[in-house]
């Protein structure tokens, strides 16, 4: 896991002058210890975790993780997966169309059809267009990528449910909150709002979530 990104601490102080919810969920989930925003640097990690994970709970997401992971003897790499069987793969738990995302991500790697390394020049909105011609990606999936991977700094996945529900929490609304108002909180929180998203999503989940 790489450090702390370094605009955390400047994007703290921007948002707890912001907002006074904001400034209240950064003073309670603040301690020498607090777990923030961590990243592997491991794009292709990263894309096989969010394959698995997608349509079912953190703990079934968790079970299979460990059982792919372990059938690629711990060398999550494009090189070791294109190698495994269609067979292999499925006996993890994973379904017929992610057994297809996943062998898709590392052919495509393998052939230099996606280049990870291309999408730290591209902005925001490029690079969730790029991630998303990937078999299984879709926006939430590209926009987790960009916040957990790459450490974007701004952030707002207006299609993650959590964060929906951390803000009717919060600001009490009503489930779901109107569009209008997680546009208004997003310019409010820009250009910090994968901080902002952190701490909203830290409220409603008692582990910091790691991706």
């Amino acid at each position: 896991m790489s450090k702390t990104p370094i605009y955390w601490i400047k994007a703290k102080k921007y948002l707890s002058k912001k907002d006074k919810v904001m400034s209240s969920l950064i003073k309670k989930y603040e301690s020498p210890s607090e777990t923030v925003l961590t990243s592997r640097k491991d794009v292709f990690f990263s894309l096989c975790k969010s394959i698995v994970g997608q349509q079912i709970s953190v703990a079934a997401a968790n079970s299979v993780f460990l059982k792919f992971k372990k059938k690629c003897k711990n060398k999550i790499n494009a090189k070791t997966v294109d190698k495994l069987s269609t067979t292999q793969l499925k006996s993890c738990g994973l379904s017929r169309q992610k057994v297809k995302g996943i062998k898709s991500l590392a052919k495509q790697v393998l052939n230099k059809q996606f280049n990870p390394r291309l999408i730290s020049k591209m902005s925001d909105e490029e690079a969730i267009i790029y991630l998303s011609q990937l078999r299984q990606i879709g926006r939430w999936s590209a926009e987790m990528i960009l916040l957990f991977t790459y450490n974007r700094p701004n952030i707002w996945p207006v299609q993650d449910i959590g964060l929906l529900r951390a803000i009717s929490n919060n600001f009490n609304k009503k489930y779901l909150p109107p569009d209008s108002f997680v546009k208004h909180l997003n310019k409010k929180f820009t250009p910090y709002c994968s901080v902002a998203t952190w701490y909203l999503w830290r409220s409603i989940d008692p582990e910091p979530i790691q991706y």
